[in-house]
């Protein structure tokens, strides 16, 4: 039995996974947002472990099992999001910046007008944005009392601190700071000098299928031994093992995620060359010597298994329904939408850009705000409902026709999970405009499921090849749109993008970000 810690932006998802790759137990809980200024969105760090430790105990419960009796343990983490806590206490020194705020962008300015930008493509695969961790640990070190003697770390990391006491990463999600050497798989020491962190303030950081240490928090001693950032565990967990594979995580965001293989792709506009995943076979099955000496890996560490992605970020998928549910109270839950899309033949011209907090790939601009456009008298709940799905599907192929460009390849199959695949006209329509097949797994948890399979290789309960024979198909949406109306429904979306762009930015007379 492997319990998976699914800690995602809204809440923590856990998850035991039995021998074959079923669930077992399962548990979730919300936990608070906070949006102390426009364009600030934060995360309270206690509140996350406290969240965690109490619904992991609830899944392991429902699976009918003792804490004791877990093969391992997985975690799968909203990237990028940073805190910064009192290695002594074990205490957060101010709430966790999430990968949604925004309040450095000014900054991310100052860097990219100084000419850092193709230092920051060249070394991590990224672009010079506020979604990263780096200008997030630098406004830290600058606004927080005790940051300088503070340790750093991305969700992943705290949750591992917690539970094992070691600070430790994995490349995954060192490779989404901006301080990372995605070829060397080290912190990059150019890069930290420039925003003024010192690299022993951050976690170690290692293989993404490996034994970390144990823990006792649920009984026993229990190896944490898989670690992954959530798109990269999803990928993993949608068993896109090989170059030329893609999933689309449904989520707060989407993620669409185009496997590279083992060679880190160049940087190409619009997109992000990141770590999919690494493993080291010499780890398999061993317990944890948290006090061996780091392991150095680089280009001469042949035997780490090294895996590729390019990467769309988009920003505001899901959350863009949900704004719908509690900022104007259009549904009460994200369900009705499907309903109330299908209840129209059409969108009526009505488009939304859920540009609520900036716009990710391909187009990178943390100015952008969200925008309605086509309403008339007519207009009503259900047109901001299927504005918003619609939404979710356009970005999507923004994104990958982006990949394809990069690729030369033209995508036939793309892999689907997460929350919203359980919406069947916003698949249909996604296929539809996508003019691709959309498919998805049994499993729909892949998230968590990516994140347990990292811990049975790790600790030798499966093995590569046998995680990717337990995917299993569940349902296939195949396009059924004609191409003379998928081009004009994507020019409407693009006329509408063109008006949510670059509005909020300082010198068009916007409010800061």
């Amino acid at each position: 039995m492997i319990l998976a810690i699914d800690q995602g932006t809204s809440g923590t998802t856990c998850l035991v996974f039995d021998e074959e790759g079923w669930i077992a137990g399962r548990a979730y809980s919300e936990f608070e947002q906070h949006f102390p200024r426009p364009g600030w969105v934060e995360h309270d760090a206690a509140e996350i472990w406290d969240v965690t430790r109490r619904v992991a105990v609830e899944a392991i419960a429902g699976a009918g099992i003792r804490g004791a009796d877990l093969d391992g343990i997985g975690i799968a983490n909203q990237r990028e999001t940073v805190l910064a806590w009192d290695p002594a206490s074990g205490e957060p020194l101010h709430r966790a910046l999430v990968w949604q705020d925004r309040r450095t962008a000014e900054r991310c300015d100052e860097l990219r007008a100084a000419g850092h930008e193709p230092l920051v493509r060249e070394r991590t695969g990224l672009v010079l944005d506020p979604y990263f961790s780096a200008t997030k640990i630098e406004w830290l070190l600058r606004n927080v009392e005790g940051a300088e003697r503070a340790a750093f770390g991305t969700i992943d990391s705290w949750l591992l601190f917690k539970l094992t006491g070691r600070h430790a990463t994995d490349h995954t999600n060192a490779s989404r700071t901006m301080l990372f050497d995605i070829r060397r798989l080290a912190w990059d020491e150019e890069l930290c000098a420039l925003l003024g962190v010192d690299p022993a303030q951050l976690p170690e950081p290692l293989p993404s299928a490996h034994i970390y240490g144990t823990t006792s928090e649920f009984g026993g001693e229990v190896p944490v031994a898989g670690i992954a950032g959530d798109q990269q565990a999803a990928l993993f967990g949608q068993a896109c093992h090989t170059a030329g594979t893609a999933k689309n995580t449904y989520g707060t965001g989407s993620f669409v995620l185009l496997n590279t293989g083992p060679e880190a792709p160049e940087p190409v506009a619009g997109l992000l060359s990141t770590v999919a995943c690494t493993t080291d076979p010499s780890d398999r099955g061993r317990r944890a010597d948290t006090s061996r000496q780091p392991r150095r890996i680089g280009p001469s560490a042949p035997a780490l298994g090294v895996d590729y992605v390019l990467e769309a970020s988009i920003f505001v998928t899901g959350a863009a329904v949900q704004w719908l549910r509690d900022g104007l109270g259009v549904v009460e839950g994200a369900a009705e939408t499907e309903a109330l899309a299908a209840s129209l033949d059409s969108n009526e011209g009505v488009y939304f850009v859920p540009a609520l907090t900036g716009l990710g790939s391909p187009h990178w601009d943390p100015y952008a705000r969200g925008t309605i456009v086509g309403l008339t008298r007519g207009s009503g709940r259900a047109h901001l409902a299927r504005a918003a799905l619609e939404a979710i599907a356009y970005q999507t192929v923004d994104a990958v026709r982006a990949q394809e460009a990069a690729s030369g390849e033209r995508l036939a199959v793309l892999k689907a999970d997460g929350g919203a695949v359980a919406n069947r006209w916003l698949m249909q329509f996604q296929a539809d405009v996508l003019g691709a097949d959309v498919v998805v797994p049994e499993v729909a948890e892949t998230t968590a499921l990516g994140a347990a399979y990292l811990a049975g290789i790790a600790t030798g309960r499966w093995t590569l090849e046998q995680v990717g024979e337990m995917w299993r198909e569940a349902a296939r949406y195949e396009p059924a749109m004609g191409a003379d109306e998928r081009e004009s429904l994507l020019a409407g979306w693009h006329r509408a993008l063109e008006r949510a762009k670059g509005w909020a930015a300082p010198e068009a007379g916007g409010a800061s970000a």
